[in-house]
């Protein structure tokens, strides 16, 4: 990987995060288009990811400054409930991630149609989740947030957007739009920053982990990531507050069914 290509997949990773589309499976797309492995991009991946949770930490400092500061009351306050939501809803892709690693690594290099396939899932999620029309709850319960971490364990197949599936199932149990976007955004901090530390233990090991990606590669896309990842989070939390997912609907049946047959046509 070169930095060029670096550079574009980081502007990918943090554009495509926060939006509804899927950003694994657009980082897979990219990669297959410049050529590049799918399980070498694997560490990568996980780097733009960590770009991105960085962006989170930046726009939504507020929140999470609201949540430090009344997890230290060290009372059962509001704070507190949705710091143990956080908690709840990272059960099911700590799961996922403890025992089938090896099996969501060797579905990353298994090509682009379990991406399409999965894009026309996250279409259907998002369509159904705009169509549907739950009574409205105030606050989300620790049981909507363990089936909401449901969805986001789910979303560690390509294409199958996180952000997508995790606010479609707010939604759709009756969480607020508002609410959903920011939870969304603060759920997956703990996870792929887990992650992240788990690869770099072993690296010190020196098992590889970057699929021998140069570093200069490695800055710039984790730089772009997080920059483009700023201003995406800021705008997905104002469409979803204005209840536009169903555009993105569109865009995933248009992708989808253009990942599943161009490789096709081309015969790669």
């Amino acid at each position: 990987m070169n930095w060029f290509e670096a550079l574009v997949l980081g502007l990918i990773q943090g554009l495509t995060e926060y939006l509804p589309v899927s950003s694994s499976g657009h980082l897979a797309i990219g990669a297959y288009l410049f050529g590049i492995d799918g399980e070498a991009n694997l560490g990568f991946t996980i780097l733009v990811h960590v770009a991105t949770v960085m962006s989170t930490l930046v726009v939504l400092w507020k929140e999470i400054d609201w949540i430090l500061k009344g997890l230290f009351k060290f009372q059962m306050n509001e704070e507190t409930k949705y710091a143990l939501n956080i908690v709840v809803s990272m059960i099911p892709v700590g799961v996922v991630g403890v025992f089938f690693k090896d099996e969501v690594e060797k579905i990353f290099g298994s090509g682009l149609l379990i991406v399409g396939c999965m894009l026309l899932v996250t279409a259907l999620v998002l369509a159904f989740s705009y169509y549907a029309k739950p009574r409205q709850r105030e606050n989300i319960s620790l049981w909507h947030a363990f089936v909401i971490g449901l969805g986001q364990a789910l979303a560690v197949l390509p294409g199958l957007s996180r952000s997508g599936t995790t606010i479609a199932t707010g939604l759709l149990l009756g969480n607020k739009k508002e609410k959903m976007a920011q939870f969304s955004f603060l759920m997956v901090i703990p996870p792929i920053l887990g992650e992240a530390l788990l690869d770099l233990i072993k690296g010190l090991k020196g098992e590889e982990t970057l699929g021998g990606v140069d570093t200069l590669p490695m800055i710039i896309g984790f730089v772009a990531a997080f920059i483009s990842g700023c201003l995406a989070c800021k705008w997905m939390i104002n469409i979803v507050s204005k209840g536009k997912l169903i555009y993105f609907a569109y865009y995933c049946v248009v992708a989808g069914v253009l990942t599943i047959v161009l490789p096709l046509i081309l015969g790669k």
